[in-house]
């Protein structure tokens, strides 16, 4: 069974293969972020998973050295007294736990768990999440999934992804059967990382990240092909400089707007500034725009 998910996960055939960090907010264990690793192993990538020991959502980018974990994990991922500051599945050692917030994992992830698998090489792309949940606008400089693409894109260079799914409600790693909305998510979410891989190297700008908003799995929207990405903003643009000029208009739609739509299945996808979390310039956004125009659709 688990091979048919596998199978049903994975993307367009053609895509590279490609050095894969991934991080989250909500732990280690959670369902969403494994199984949208799993749908990233299933099409070939080299996937090193590096995330809190516990849900760390809500703190954006703190940062501490990792303590020695004196209790069991979350979801009882990991046995109690380990004393260890980070731990692994001995099973699937790719998969990683640190006893400390997204962003310290992130760092962890890229600066010491990840490169013995590697042979020393750094990621390629950085990943985060899915997130349990939205982060839209203003919980944007909240969230700790984006802080930990924040720093990877800023402090590391390495080109990054904030994912998050409106569907809330969290769910252990070995919640069987998998529900839809986790499945979904990762489907959707693979997609988005194809065509950022096969739009070539550089994958993105310096120094931005992409905050990506995917909307309740519900109704129409339990089919992964009915899902539409649109090119969007973080924050109100009343008084900021004018956007990448497309659908018609130099405003972007604001991110909360479209992934709040409703209907039509619309990823948002706002192309963020590292050094402060809000809207990327325009020069920014057209740079995506240009490389991953086959992808985006306007709102009607």
């Amino acid at each position: 069974m688990r091979h048919q998910i596998l199978l049903a996960l994975l993307p367009v055939f053609g895509t590279e293969a490609i050095r894969i960090i991934h991080a989250n907010d909500d732990g280690w264990a959670e369902l969403y972020t494994r199984s949208f690793h799993d749908a990233l192993v299933a099409a070939g990538h080299d996937t090193v998973l590096s995330a809190p020991a516990e849900n760390k959502s809500g703190t954006a980018s703190s940062d501490a050295e990792p303590s020695p974990r004196t209790t069991a994990c979350q979801y009882n991922s990991c046995p109690a007294n380990t004393n260890q500051p980070i731990g692994r599945n001995e099973s699937s050692p790719r998969l990683n736990w640190v006893n400390s917030f997204p962003l310290t994992s992130m760092r962890y992830g890229i600066d010491t768990i990840a490169p013995p698998f590697w042979n020393g090489e750094a990621p390629e792309l950085a990943v985060s999440g899915p997130n349990v949940g939205s982060n839209l606008y203003v919980q944007v400089h909240f969230s700790g999934t984006v802080g930990a693409a924040v720093f990877a894109a800023k402090e590391r260079k390495v080109p990054a992804i904030a994912f998050s799914g409106l569907s809330s409600g969290t769910l252990a790693w070995n919640t069987t059967p998998v529900p839809t909305r986790s499945l979904v998510y990762a489907q959707v979410a693979s997609k988005l990382v194809d065509a950022v891989i096969n739009s070539g190297k550089p994958y993105l700008p310096e120094d931005v990240f992409l905050n990506v908003n995917l909307p309740k799995v519900e109704g129409k929207c339990t089919d992964p092909s009915n899902f539409k990405f649109v090119l969007s903003r973080i924050n109100v643009g009343l008084f900021s400089a004018k956007d990448v000029y497309h659908c018609g208009t130099d405003r972007l739609p604001l991110e909360a707007s479209v992934a709040l739509s409703g209907e039509g299945c619309f990823v948002s996808v706002s192309v963020g500034d590292a050094n402060d979390k809000t809207t990327a310039p325009k020069e920014k956004q057209a740079a995506v725009l240009s490389k991953l125009s086959g992808l985006f659709t306007c709102m009607p």
